[in-house]
């Protein structure tokens, strides 16, 4: 079977060591993923990571750069953040196993991103928070990190053990990350507004609330009315002076 992922790109936030990139190269290479997105990285055209990515050095040479991780998902339809650690701003972690069943959602030029965080730390809070789902691989508790490329391959052997299909269905049009981003970020400042978030830790109301809306996986003519929805609340509160003092 000629197995290709051509639809899934590869995001590797701040990696540290030029041979973890070349070997994700190598295993992107394996299974027909070219998109390589490299956040922030070292030196990822170092002849260690030419050494490591061995016939996938093109890949090397191809990687897109960007300068945050809501510049590199900006474009995609789903990604998904993979992490190990649970926590009550991550949401609830996809087990590897359920990410194959997210592809079967694309729309037909729809693609899916797996972001990868740096080798020492993983991805922050705020990174994961970015991202439309997180998963995990159940690993060891006495050593529960993966390597780098190890990780990368897990995942893209499991997508490619369930290819994505073709479907006849026609389809809503679906935003972009980027679109989503672009209405939390109405979302947030009328919320700081009516002083409903608490400035010191915003995250912990507007996290829950990109949860709540990649559950809902609005149309883009969803995102059209709750955009229009937004604009008109901030031009109706153009003049608010503000909740009154000791009011509740």
């Amino acid at each position: 079977m000629n197995i290709s992922l051509a639809h899934i790109s590869v995001i590797l936030v701040e990696p540290q060591s030029p041979g973890n990139i070349g070997m994700v190269c190598r295993a992107m290479a394996n299974f027909g993923c070219k998109d390589l997105r490299l956040v922030n990285p070292c030196l990822h055209l170092h002849p260690e990571a030419r050494k490591f990515a061995v016939a996938a050095n093109h890949l090397l040479g191809e990687a897109r750069l960007f300068p945050s991780l809501t510049a590199a998902i900006d474009d995609l339809t789903l990604s998904v953040a993979t992490t190990r650690r649970p926590g009550r701003l991550r949401g609830d972690l996809l087990d590897i196993s359920k990410v194959p069943t997210l592809q079967q959602k694309l729309p037909p030029e729809g693609r899916l991103g797996l972001i990868f965080g740096r080798e020492d730390s993983g991805l922050t809070s705020d990174e994961v928070a970015l991202c439309s789902h997180a998963a995990s691989v159940e690993t060891s508790l006495e050593l529960g990190s993966l390597n780098l490329a190890q990780a990368v391959i897990l995942f893209l052997y499991e997508l490619s053990r369930t290819p994505k299909t073709s479907s006849s269905t026609i389809m809503a049009p679906t935003p972009r990350q980027g679109e989503m981003e672009e209405l939390f970020g109405q979302v947030e400042s009328i919320l700081t507004r009516i002083a409903f978030l608490n400035p010191a830790r915003p995250e912990a109301v507007m996290n829950r609330i990109r949860q709540l809306m990649h559950r809902a996986a609005p149309s883009q003519d969803d995102l059209s009315l709750l955009r229009g929805l937004c604009s008109q609340l901030s031009w109706s509160l153009r003049d608010w002076k503000g909740r009154k003092r000791g009011s509740s």
